[in-house]
């Protein structure tokens, strides 16, 4: 038995490998979904082509990360500049699975919060750019949340007072100042993520999200001469990817702060 003891670490090494490069291939899917769902475009059946001049990209066009690096950041067939989203967004996605599982390990709630992390990169970009949230992607992670609630089906009430506790809130701004201050998507997003964080985590994720949002978007107004309206969205998202990862010490914390205070 002894003999075969080095087998763990390999086996977990080899694990969070594949764990990274199936990240990276989502990646190469959520930049799909951020160009084509503004459009109303099939995600899945048309193949993908350069945005310029429309040449099918062959499989080896499509490696995720690399195929960006071999070519210079260009097309192969017309020399034309690929956005540097591409490959940001691969590897953006793998990285922040492998915080996940870092923090998670090998759990079906790690798959949960991994692919949460994944719809709200598509979910970021595309609100920056549009100002809206596609309801799909909410409902997806509402789907996401009815999991978890169903994996601890002992605590249900937290996930559904979660589902609540933020958007009731954030839906009379939006009656009161006829969605002036801020959309439905927004609503539905952290209607969505409560549901799936329950709703100490998703107060949390709301204040991280609320905070900056504030001091970064003060940041781009004075460096990049960006103007008042915000793009509510990705500040959301952080808030809640930061919560997925240190919510629970956070909280912990802060419940004896308030015991012993």
């Amino acid at each position: 038995m002894s003999d075969f003891m080095w087998l763990g670490p390999f086996i977990l090494i080899y694990a969070t490998l594949m764990v990274f490069i199936l990240g990276l291939l989502i990646g190469s899917f959520l930049n799909v979904c951020i160009y084509r769902i503004p459009l109303d475009q099939n995600i899945a059946i048309t193949r993908s082509h350069c945005m310029k001049c429309g040449h099918v990209l062959k499989w080896y066009e499509l490696i995720p990360l690399f195929s960006w690096l071999i070519q210079g950041g260009k097309c192969r067939a017309c020399k034309e500049k690929i956005s540097a989203q591409y490959p940001i967004v691969e590897a953006g996605n793998a990285l922040s699975w492998m915080a996940i599982l870092f923090i998670w390990g090998f759990r079906p709630v790690t798959i949960l919060y991994c692919m949460c992390a994944s719809v709200m990169i598509v979910i970021s970009v595309i609100d920056e750019r549009t100002k809206e949230i596609h309801i799909g992607l909410n409902i997806f992670i509402a789907v996401l949340g009815i999991i978890r609630l169903i994996l601890d089906y002992r605590n249900w009430y937290y996930y559904i007072i979660g589902m609540f506790a933020v958007s009731i809130p954030f839906l009379i701004i939006v009656i009161v100042s006829k969605e002036r201050a801020m959309g439905l998507g927004d609503v539905y997003l952290m209607a969505a993520a409560g549901l799936l964080l329950g709703w100490q985590h998703v107060l949390l994720a709301t204040t991280i999200g609320c905070a900056l949002g504030s001091v970064i978007h003060i940041i781009r107004m004075k460096v990049s001469k960006k103007g008042k309206e915000l793009a509510f969205g990705p500040y959301l998202c952080l808030g809640i990817y930061l919560t997925i990862l240190f919510g629970n010490p956070i909280l912990k914390w802060y419940i004896s702060f308030i015991v012993h205070k």
